[in-house]
């Protein structure tokens, strides 16, 4: 007998556990309409991923209990039909004042208004952005259930990392392996998760299915890109990535063993990946977080070009405001470059000059200032006089400010605290100066909504970077090549390999030591910095936790 498999592969909202349960339940219907039994939902998709420490709070654990119970509830009537539904459950039992953990990150199997079976995920991970064993206790045992006579062992995300879940599934009669996940992008984890999975497959000689969630979550984002493998590892279905879709899987009994079936989407570039998800990070940002538009500084560079160019992508030209703020120091190739894209993506733009607040400024200060020369002093003043402009407008109309700032000038401090630094979402936070550069000519050329246009003007890309906060000012003044910068911070800061480490693979000590240095003392900045996506296996957010105070630089 053949059985017809559903992968939901949705977009969740942290903490809406209603409406959740209802995209579940629509999902579920449409699924079982085209003739599936079997239903996989995402990781804790009663209530998000991750909801961090609302899973303290009892009353959340029972809405999500009562979510389930709904989904069980809508769905009793379709004959046959097994939905797997990922949610925390359990809570604290309190034995003299002290509160013992007993929460688990479970899955329940319903069907026809019954729950089935109920798993708690075995294997908890506690690296990178994941910090599950503050909220969920192992567990423990086993979830195989009989779907059109094939028996499906249930699996959640780490568990399948690890050998014994699977060993255990297939020991207690499983047939196919159902993995629901809830895994960040960064670059490459696509192929990192496909290989591993092959792996678990290959090991316990079953075919594997993998339901994935899809949308942005603050500063991470899920890919989607579900995928079926057989026993043997090899890849035989695949869905769309940073997209929902309901991803149909059909299993067959053939030569002794499970067939599976399915469309398979085509492999992307890592560009297409990337710029994707920082698409869809912005749009879910902004729309979960109910923001009417967005505005950002538009300078005539490559940093709020890009973050320009992703904005519309993401919101579309409508819903993004540019401003322009010359000072003393802009050249006139940044207004006309300016204009020239914001006209391209049909964007509102306006001129604000801060030359007049500069100016006051300057004057204000004078006494206080008398016989010392100027600096970055009169530097960052500019850059705060843009921020506040930025953020009077934004207080005003609602829209919420888009810093540009990029990863290479998070890293070394190569940004002004209350200046460019001041807004809401950081757009390209976690994408080094030389990525941002290849992305900016991958987009000129890849056309994906149809737009028609290049939006970058080629001189921005081509044009040495400035931050035009003094006379003929450019960023290698201050900073090493972004080439050696880059690379130098690879290795150090994403790589934790040590300065000798690093001065052996053939950097300069002095440079070396400089950008370490440089990333030590702007961890005070860094903690005040806006939010931002994360698009690397190690970004400035939950995956760096570094003292502000400290001596240790090696």
């Amino acid at each position: 007998m053949a059985l017809k498999l559903c992968i939901a592969q949705l977009n969740f909202v942290v903490g809406d556990t209603v409406g959740n349960a209802q995209r579940i339940i629509a999902a579920a219907r449409t699924a079982y309409a085209q003739g599936a039994r079997l239903v996989l939902t995402p990781e804790l998709s009663i209530c998000g991923y991750a909801a961090e420490d609302l899973l303290l709070r009892p009353a959340f654990i029972s809405a999500c209990d009562d979510a389930v119970k709904t989904v069980a509830r809508e769905l009793a009537g379709l004959k046959g039909l097994h939905v797997v539904v990922g949610h925390p459950t359990g809570g604290d039992i309190r034995s003299k004042s002290v509160a013992v953990q007993r929460r688990f990150n479970a899955a329940s199997v319903l069907s026809e208004g019954r729950v089935l079976e109920t798993y708690a995920k075995r294997e908890l991970p506690n690296y990178q952005v994941f910090d599950e064993r503050r909220y969920f206790t192992p567990g423990q045992g086993t979830c195989v259930f009989q779907v059109n006579g094939v028996s499906v062992g249930l699996l959640i995300c780490e568990d399948a990392w690890f050998e014994e879940p699977a060993l255990l599934a297939k020991e207690s009669g499983a047939e196919l392996l159902a993995v629901i996940n809830a895994s960040p992008f960064h670059i490459g984890k696509g192929g990192e998760r496909t290989d591993r999975m092959a792996e678990r497959a290959r090991a316990v000689n079953l075919p594997l299915v993998y339901a994935h969630l899809v949308g942005g979550q603050d500063e991470v984002v899920f890919d989607g890109a579900s995928f079926a493998l057989d026993a043997a590892g090899t890849l035989v279905g695949r869905a769309p990535g940073f997209q929902e879709d309901l991803f149909a899987v059909r299993v067959a009994r053939a030569d002794g063993g499970l067939k599976l079936t399915a469309a398979i989407t085509n492999e992307r570039s890592p560009e297409a990946d990337l710029w994707d998800a920082l698409v869809l990070g912005v749009r879910d940002y902004i729309g979960k977080n109910g923001f009417p538009g967005v505005l950002l500084g538009l300078s005539g560079g490559i940093d709020s070009a890009l973050v320009l160019a992703i904005a519309v992508d993401a919101l579309g030209r409508d819903r993004v405001r540019t401003v322009m703020m010359p000072s003393p120091y802009t050249a006139e190739i940044s207004w006309i470059d300016a204009r020239d894209m914001a006209a391209r993506l049909g964007v509102r733009y306006d001129e604000i000059s801060i030359v007049p607040e500069f100016d006051a400024f300057r004057s204000s200060l004078a006494n206080e200032f008398k016989g010392l020369p100027e600096d970055t002093t009169e530097e960052n003043i500019q850059a705060r006089i843009r921020g506040v402009f930025l953020m009077a407008l934004s207080n005003k109309f609602g829209s919420i400010v888009l810093t540009t700032g990029n990863k290479s000038e998070m890293a070394t401090g190569y940004c002004t605290l209350y200046g460019d630094m001041a807004g809401g979402f950081a757009v390209i936070k976690d994408v080094l100066k030389t990525s941002v550069f290849r992305l900016a000519r991958w987009r000129n050329i890849h056309d994906p909504y149809g737009a028609g246009i290049s939006p970058i003007p080629e001189r921005i890309i081509n044009r040495p970077p400035s931050a035009e906060l003094r006379a003929n000012q450019v960023d290698q003044d201050s900073l090493p090549p972004y080439e050696v910068l880059d690379a130098i911070l690879e290795h150090y800061m994403e790589n934790d390999q040590g300065i000798e480490e690093i001065i052996a693979a053939g950097f300069d000590r002095a440079v070396v030591e400089r950008v370490a240095r440089l990333i030590r003392v702007n961890e005070y900045k860094r903690r005040q910095a806006p939010v931002g996506i994360r698009v690397t296996h190690r970004s400035f957010g939950k995956d760096w936790r570094y003292p502000i105070t400290g001596k240790f630089l090696a």
